[in-house]
């Protein structure tokens, strides 16, 4: 994708950010942890999130996670900096932390929708447990700090970098029995 196909798309989603629904909208998180379970090839991985007494565990895929990454970095390297230069870490979210009764959700994300909003300086999620990019409401809703999202990229990232080597013909994940590439015809055999 070009940088200039990027910046429409991120424009549009700061376009539609004011106009969100949600079912639980958990506001401002006060913690979120990315954590991976398992041995490599049979892993799962899961968003912890907490605000106030609300929590929530995302089951999410490998590849959400890495692209959630992805983009959060894309964003922090494209907005470092201030039109003056001066360097905009500081976050001012006006969403206040969820403040009523206990809820504990958990699901798995079919869906995951992310906005950067300059103003704030935040970042929102959408989380769908079902396809959602239509008209209905999110099932979860929060937004994280700047420095929160950093954070979490970098853990992102390597919890994906820790998992089984790819093959550096067609990209696909090294078992530790090797691995039939389907570039070399599957007649060469990749070790791990």
């Amino acid at each position: 994708m070009s940088h200039a196909c990027q910046e429409i798309f991120y424009t549009l989603r700061l376009v539609s950010m004011r106009d969100y629904r949600a079912n639980n909208n958990f506001g401002a998180l006060s913690e979120i942890n990315v954590e991976a379970l398992g041995t490599p090839g049979a892993r799962t991985f899961r968003l912890l999130i907490q605000a106030g007494v609300a929590s929530a565990c995302l089951w999410l895929e490998k590849e959400q996670l890495q692209q959630m990454a992805i983009y959060i970095e894309e964003i922090i390297t494209n907005t470092r900096f201030t039109s003056a230069g001066e360097s905009s870490d500081i976050s001012d979210i006006s969403e206040t932390t969820w403040s009523a009764e206990y809820v504990s959700l958990e699901f798995t994300v079919e869906s995951l929708s992310l906005g950067y909003d300059p103003a704030s300086n935040g970042f929102l999620f959408l989380a769908y447990d079902r396809e959602g990019y239509d008209d209905s409401a999110a099932d979860l809703s929060f937004w994280i700090t700047l420095e929160m999202a950093q954070v979490l990229s970098k853990e992102a990232m390597e919890i994906c970098a820790a998992g089984r080597p790819r093959c550096f013909l067609c990209g696909k994940a090294i078992d530790t029995e090797g691995h039939a590439c389907v570039r070399s015809n599957g007649h060469q055999s990749l070790e791990h």
